[in-house]
């Protein structure tokens, strides 16, 4: 019934359609049908240009080395003793503070009136006692010419202990009191230097906030972070160079005297804390780079080793072929793939520990666009003065022939209008 849709029937050439005509119509419309159904080819995939690098080997500049900052041994967070409202604050960010100085003061009313209270308590107290004990003498006498009975004199000599009892809770309570208006006093325990304020006048505190944190005067430490390869290969009591990054001539040595039990849990690393010796001391903050004794990369530096820039490498992990490289086939033109093993970064470079020798050549970008066995050609940078392309060489040849060939036939033809 489709056919008959779109096809004139045997009638229809009857009627004006001659046999010419129709077997043009069936023929068009057999090569419509048969191009439909066909399959269209996959295009070849292109050839890539890719870059090259001749493996050799290089010196190694780079040295193992960690970040760290100077910190004060002891570094103290300074809190009210008790809760209040802050109404001034003494010291500011990185003064130098002297053991004892205020640094902070909390609204104190309240505790004076409690203080004032306690006060009041302690005279009544006093008053109690005087009059047990103006009583107890009195019937002392009496007790002696029997005019009392022995436990009426044990009822006032209990009453004199009494009033002594609350005499001196009155008394120690006045202290308590005396104590609390004290600390709303925040004073520094030792000499240092503020390195952080954590509370401003206005704010309301809850005893032993931290309000202000003190570096203490002192010892100081580099605290740096190692990863958990090289967590055993640090051990209390090794040798460390510290470097301060603003003045690399000024260098000290330091001793491990602290290693983290635990990883931290955002970076995985383990904090140490070398002990600085020597002087002049850095800066507290500032930033240092430390160098452990007796944890090298493997190799001293200076020596050579096979390196090759990180974009070479490619991780084949899914097959379990691990870190690897092409390496260019140049009788084949085809690229292979060669599993290395990477011993350390120099900078911007992988240093190679094996897998690779001296003079093969390794794709150095576009690593992960290639397959095995795949046909590339090398690339080459036509504004390379020192490598002229083969291309244009070729070019500047077919030129120089077809100037010959011109002058060869001008010298028959300039004979002839000679003659």
């Amino acid at each position: 019934m489709a056919f008959t849709h779109y096809f004139p029937s045997v009638s229809s050439v009857s009627q004006g359609k001659s046999p010419r005509q129709w077997l043009v119509l069936s023929a068009v419309a057999g090569a419509v049908l048969l191009s439909a159904c066909s399959k269209k080819e996959t295009p070849p995939e292109p050839v890539r240009a890719v870059k090259l690098v001749t493996v050799g080997a290089s010196p190694v500049q780079a040295q193992l080395e960690y970040s760290g900052d100077v910190r004060a041994r002891i570094e103290s967070r300074l809190g009210f003793r008790v809760a209040g409202k802050i109404i001034k604050r003494e010291v500011e960010l990185g003064q130098h503070v002297k053991a004892g100085q205020v640094l902070a003061r909390l609204d104190a009313k309240d505790y004076q009136l409690s203080a004032d209270a306690a006060r009041a308590q302690l005279a009544s107290a006093t008053t109690q006692r005087d009059l047990a004990e103006a009583n107890a003498r009195r019937f002392r006498s009496l007790r002696a010419q029997n005019f009392i009975s022995a436990a009426e004199m044990e009822r006032y000599e209990a009453n004199l202990k009494a009033a002594q009892a609350t005499l001196e809770q009155a008394q120690a309570q006045l202290s308590a009191q005396s104590n609390q208006t004290q600390y709303t006093q925040l004073l520094a325990d030792a000499d240092g230097v503020v390195t952080a304020v954590e509370a401003e006048p206005g704010q309301v505190v809850s005893a032993g906030a931290t309000v202000v944190r003190i570096a203490q005067d002192g010892a100081r430490d580099a605290v740096f972070s190692v990863p958990e390869d090289k967590r055993t290969a640090v051990k209390i009591g090794q040798s460390v160079q510290v470097i301060p990054w603003a003045d690399e001539s000024g260098r000290l040595s330091a001793l491990v005297r602290e290693v983290a039990a635990s990883a931290d849990p955002a970076t995985r690393t383990y904090l140490v804390k070398a002990a600085l010796q020597g002087e002049p001391m850095p800066a507290l903050g500032s930033t240092v780079r430390v160098r452990p004794a007796g944890m090298g990369m493997g190799l001293e530096a200076g020596a050579n080793a096979i390196k090759l820039p990180t974009t070479a490498l490619r991780q084949e992990g899914g097959n379990g072929q691990g870190t690897a490289v092409w390496v260019y086939d140049a009788a084949s033109s085809t690229v292979k793939l060669q599993p290395v093993k990477v011993l350390t970064a120099d900078g911007n470079e992988a240093v190679i520990a094996s897998g690779l020798a001296a003079g093969m050549q390794v794709v150095a970008t576009g690593v992960h666009v290639l397959t095995p066995g795949q046909k590339v050609t090398v690339y080459r940078d036509k504004y390379d003065k020192s490598k002229p392309n083969k291309p244009q060489a070729q070019s500047d040849q077919a030129q120089t022939a077809i100037k010959t060939e011109a002058a060869t036939e001008a010298k028959p033809a300039a004979a002839g209008a000679a003659q």
